[in-house]
């Protein structure tokens, strides 16, 4: 049985309070998507049936390469992120997995740790190997890169590491690995670009022969940070001959905020799903760069234009398609786990928002080269208040209508306030 961090009946408390309106807006919304040949009713069960995996690292307080304020009642291991991120579960319904990165979420008895999770009703995604940060008991360094360094002693460590990632989601009941790595130079000529990513390849091809039938893959790109004059993987091209080098269990993660400005992301969405080595996303949000920020805080339209990509594909059920879904983000001046209750609600309000597309109005006005009413279709969905919809499936799972309000009124940042000692200093470091 399920162990929930927030009392059952203060959730159903909350939820009175908002069932009479929420029922009110639903069953209106239900009338207005019935003019248009929609059934509310299937919506909302697609809706109610996704999830994105939530990041451990996410519920604790982010920094920038300046500094780091610590927040109250911050995890202090796994096993306390596990409680934050099931809370975030309970409330929103749309968060059933959480994704490890190792070696921070590293522990000795792996049984327990699984235990704890199928306790809180939490299952394990993907795992996240670390080979941008040097270690305390690590051999050799990472300064100038990991899987792609001139030193074989060094790409060895890289390749051991992540092979012990697999080890360790096997134990999970994890069936993915999520490569990232910050390779690349500051200045021309320090590095070989042809020699670097022959390296990484066949360091790849090293981890990739130890994944398990049933496994994928998940290569990362990034343009740049924190080599900001070349990185090995630095974009979706390369991304797409990586996995197409390594084989069938190789996919491409799209990051939101790892492109340059104003990219056109849900167009590499369509190319890496039309050639099959679409594996997945980290959502989040960018005005800059990495940014990190909250899902859908800054351009919640172009979330919506890669679920339009999403749901294209999953109507016309496109070969191969099957992508992970996880989050991916620095919560630096808000609490971590109601910015990632926002954001749950965000990359589901755009699945919901995607689903209400008319396929057959879009598709005639793209042969018929009408520009506006293809545009106009997209809006039309996109323009939808779709939040009675988000609410009711939540309501129906079990969950809040309003989790944020629900989790302030709960009093449980107070609590583990009080049991987890407080962080002190102020160092530097973007996680």
């Amino acid at each position: 049985m399920t162990e929930f961090k927030i009392e059952a009946a203060l959730v159903a408390a909350e939820n009175d309070k908002r069932r009479t309106a929420l029922k009110a807006d639903y069953d209106a919304l239900g009338e207005q998507l019935s003019r248009r040949g929609i059934d509310i009713e299937a919506v909302k069960r697609k809706v109610a049936a996704y999830g994105v995996a939530v990041p451990s690292w996410g519920v604790g307080t982010g920094g920038t390469r300046f500094a780091r304020y610590p927040g109250k009642g911050e995890p202090r291991n796994i096993f306390d992120k596990l409680e934050d991120c099931a809370v975030i579960q309970q409330l929103t319904r749309a968060t059933p997995t959480v994704s490890l990165h190792i070696p921070w979420d590293k522990v000795a008895d792996l049984g327990e740790l699984k235990q704890r999770g199928e306790a809180l009703g939490l299952g394990f995604d993907a795992m996240n190997s670390n080979t941008f940060q040097d270690q305390a008991d690590q051999t050799h360094s990472y300064k100038y890169g990991s899987l792609s360094n001139a030193d074989a002693a060094t790409r060895a460590q890289a390749v051991e590491h992540n092979i012990e990632c697999i080890e360790i989601g096997e134990k999970l009941g994890s069936k993915a690995l999520t490569v990232w790595i910050g390779d690349g130079s500051n200045f021309p000529g320090q590095v070989n670009f042809t020699k670097a990513f022959e390296r990484y390849l066949d360091s790849m091809k090293s981890v990739y022969a130890k994944l398990p039938d049933d496994w994928r893959i998940f290569s990362e790109h990034k343009m740049f940070e924190p080599a900001f004059y070349s990185t090995v993987v630095q974009d979706w091209g390369t991304n797409l001959l990586i996995a197409q080098e390594l084989g069938p269990k190789a996919f491409c993660l799209v990051d939101l905020g790892h492109h340059a400005p104003n990219t056109n992301i849900e167009m590499i969405v369509a190319r890496l799903i039309q050639f099959s080595k679409l594996g997945g996303f980290h959502f989040n949000d960018s005005k800059y760069g990495d940014d990190d920020l909250d899902t859908g805080s800054i351009d919640p339209y172009r979330l919506f234009l890669v679920f339009n990509e999403l749901v294209d594909a999953e109507t016309r059920k496109a070969a191969g398609f099957n992508p992970a879904h996880m989050l991916d983000q620095s919560h630096n001046v808000t609490d971590p786990i109601e910015s990632l209750m926002v954001s749950a609600t965000e990359v589901s309000r755009a699945y919901a928002q995607a689903l209400l597309v008319d396929r057959a109005a879009l598709a005639g006005y793209q042969d018929g080269n009408d520009a506006l009413m293809g545009s106009e279709t997209l809006k039309a969905a996109f323009r939808t208040d779709v939040e009675p919809i988000l609410a009711m499936a939540r309501l129906e799972n079990g969950g809040a209508i309003s989790p944020v309000a629900t989790f302030r009124a709960s009093g449980y940042r107070a609590k583990v306030a009080a049991e987890r000692p407080a962080v002190t200093g102020s160092g530097g470091g973007i996680v």
